[in-house]
């Protein structure tokens, strides 16, 4: 296994589904990114059993036993650095997080959204997209900030809305898309590919390819 590989962390709160994409992803040896944790809030997440089955490690730290969000985020914080996690991948995490926790992982800390964002912050992307006409939806990666589904964009992934589309069968076909985007952002910033100007993601060599510092 490549020592260089960059631990990851996922935190979910159900199923996992992008969770299993990224575990299925980091099975591949050149893959530079690691599954080393999944963490949830919740006891009940399903995911868990997927990623114990994988032999990754597993931690609950449920929100309800703790006195308050930054509480609960510091037990995190603890966990996550026990586990010497390089960067997480929030994968349907529904907790809000605090600017404090947020900062602790800034430039390290993904989130899949399913829009095409700017479009559609928040909940019920695909019924909002459908009840507004769109012709065109899909879903987003992007660098987690402390306001939500905000932060400067990785990678998206567009697909056509159809006449006959309801939001189940939207949901789908988006679904599918933050299968293939999630991992390949993911590789992308592990392998050291990425880099950031203002709200602006570029990818490639930054060491050919990115602008020169600006000295004041």
């Amino acid at each position: 296994m490549n020592a260089q590989r960059k631990r990851t962390a996922i935190l979910i709160s159900g199923r996992g589904s992008n969770m299993r994409a990224l575990i299925e992803a980091a099975r591949v040896p050149s893959f530079p990114a690691e599954i080393v944790l999944v963490l949830s809030n919740r006891p009940d997440a399903a995911g868990l059993g997927f990623a114990k089955e994988n032999g990754i490690a597993t931690a609950v730290i449920d929100h309800k036993i703790h006195a308050g969000r930054e509480d609960f985020e510091r037990s995190m914080q603890v966990m996550l650095e026990l586990h010497r996690i390089d960067y997480i991948c929030l994968a349907g995490f529904m907790r809000m997080l605090t600017p404090w926790f947020v900062g602790q992982w800034e430039g390290r800390m993904l989130n899949i959204h399913p829009a095409l964002l700017p479009a559609y912050r928040g909940l019920h992307t695909h019924e909002r997209a459908l009840a507004d006409g769109v012709k065109i939806h899909g879903c987003t990666v992007h660098f987690v900030v402390p306001a939500v589904d905000e932060g400067p964009i990785i990678a998206q992934a567009a697909v056509p809305v159809l006449d006959s589309d309801t939001p189940d069968t939207l949901a789908r076909r988006v679904l599918n898309e933050e299968h293939i985007i999630y991992p390949a952002a993911l590789a992308r910033l592990a392998s050291g590919k990425v880099w950031i100007e203002g709200n602006r993601v570029f990818t490639g060599d930054p060491h050919k390819e990115a602008p020169p510092l600006r000295v004041p």
